[in-house]
């Protein structure tokens, strides 16, 4: 039986983070939102969260069911696949390392939600551009730079050599470094240039992950969604600098 992932239909946000790990491992997934028929589409997927005959409902997209294994949350979604898709060690202190590198991941895109909306989520954008100017600016300033110099570190510290996260081997977590990278490539061109100079390791492990021949693939597909300004990751020429 396919995995069925629910997300929106029409951004990557943090559903995409849950995509790459099961295209890079060639997994058998049904996209549920974006798919048509029966038990499938936007209505499948909120019938999941609003069902009162769903005893423990996922707060939100994205989240995965597995027959009758239903997982919220991105990380903790990954968590579940990464042993199912090969893409974690074996190990308890390598998948635990994993898990907290996944968790600081969702910080930073948690961050950069909060450059175009960092009042409120539910307003637009355009009612809190001056606070999302200044609050772009600390980001590009101070928390860009300190993300990116943790990564660096974690790989030249990596004893199995900085190709990977993790290990010797593609894990979920170098995934999601490479989204998120090519994420701040779209929302802040000019200073994720700047601030990827300083992270060599960083910028090696991006290229190495898109060469992947199945993440190759994806990405070439009309599976990938393009960036765009409903997402997390949003191009707005003013928060960029």
């Amino acid at each position: 039986m396919p995995y069925q992932l629910h997300y929106w239909p029409g951004i990557q946000g943090r559903g995409e983070f849950v995509r790459l790990a099961l295209e890079a491992a060639g997994a058998d997934y049904v996209d549920v939102a974006r798919a048509e028929g029966p038990g499938q589409g936007i209505g499948a997927m909120m019938h999941v969260i609003e069902s009162a005959d769903v005893l423990q409902p996922p707060f939100a997209p994205p989240f995965l069911v597995d027959g009758k294994v239903i997982v919220g949350q991105t990380a903790a979604i990954l968590l579940y696949l990464g042993p199912r898709l090969g893409l974690v060690a074996k190990s308890e202190a390598q998948s635990l390392w994993t898990h907290q590198i996944q968790l600081t991941i969702a910080d930073v895109v948690a961050e950069v939600h909060d450059t175009h909306h960092p009042v409120a989520s539910g307003r637009y954008y355009e009612d809190q551009k001056p606070e999302a100017v200044a609050r772009a600016g600390e980001f590009r300033r101070e928390r860009l730079p300190k993300f990116l110099a943790w990564f660096e570190a974690v790989l030249a510290r990596n004893p199995k050599g900085s190709t990977f996260l993790v290990g010797a081997r593609l894990s979920y977590a170098d995934l999601s470094l490479f989204q998120l990278v090519e994420g701040l490539h779209y929302a802040f061109p000019k200073a994720a240039r700047r601030a990827l100079k300083k992270a060599p390791r960083v910028q090696a492990l991006h290229a190495h992950v898109a060469r992947h021949p199945r993440v190759a693939a994806y990405l070439a597909s009309e599976r990938r969604i393009a960036f765009n300004e409903d997402g997390i990751f949003r191009a707005y020429p003013e928060l960029d600098g």
